[in-house]
């Protein structure tokens, strides 16, 4: 851990985004996961999932993950969380900040529609992040083993972008606390595991046999 690391509680209600949507359909699931946890159970959780996060303009603290777990723990009225500081920014000026953060990819200033916007347009509240289904869609993907982890960030938000003309919204509406239908899921890892996305990162299809030439 280096000087400017370290872990300590902050009030949940005071995180700020770095990113502008959600998936709404992970979120429940994330929801229904802490109601069946006991007690300790749940104090395990909040001590094992740390926020990782950058100290910005005027000392506030700025997440670069756990946005879909932020937001189902603030529905759920939970009021600390541990965060861990990966860098110090306080002094820098609020321009020089967001660029700083686009330059270590720790901001993803994109709507719900796949659209860039300028960095004043992330929200400042978790729960004013906007559900973005194909997100839901991707993580669903990415579970059922339609592509691998990858390490480099926001790769979800890339393969939501991807399946976004594929799929249309309607058909990903979310089942109550279960994720997204079923029928949904099995296309979009039969995509994603298709030529189209070997592309994306954590791609883990086959390409076609490249014929002979004669």
């Amino acid at each position: 851990m280096s000087a400017q690391q370290h872990m300590e509680q902050a009030a949940l209600a005071d995180l700020r985004p770095t990113q502008m949507t959600v998936g709404a359909a992970e979120v429940a699931v994330k929801r229904e996961q802490w109601k069946q946890l006991k007690s300790k159970e749940r104090d395990k959780l909040l001590q094992s999932h740390w926020f990782p996060a950058v100290r910005g303009p005027r000392g506030r603290f700025f997440i670069v993950d756990h946005h879909h777990l932020g937001q189902a723990l603030t529905q759920e009225e939970v009021a600390n969380v541990w965060v861990m500081q990966l860098a110090d920014y306080s002094d820098v000026e609020p321009d020089m900040f967001w660029r700083l953060m686009e330059f270590h990819h720790w901001a993803h200033p994109y709507d719900e529609k796949g659209r860039r916007h300028e960095f004043d347009a992330i929200p400042k509240r978790l729960m004013q992040l906007k559900d973005d289904p194909y997100r839901s869609l991707a993580g669903e993907v990415r579970k059922a083993g339609g592509y691998a982890k990858d390490a480099a960030p926001f790769t979800e938000f890339l393969w939501a972008d991807f399946f976004r003309p594929h799929f249309d919204k309607e058909a990903l509406r979310a089942v109550d606390g279960q994720g997204l239908p079923q029928a949904s899921v099995v296309s979009a890892v039969a995509l994603a595991r298709s030529p189209k996305a070997r592309f994306l990162p954590g791609w883990s299809g086959v390409d076609a046999p490249v014929a002979p030439k004669a």
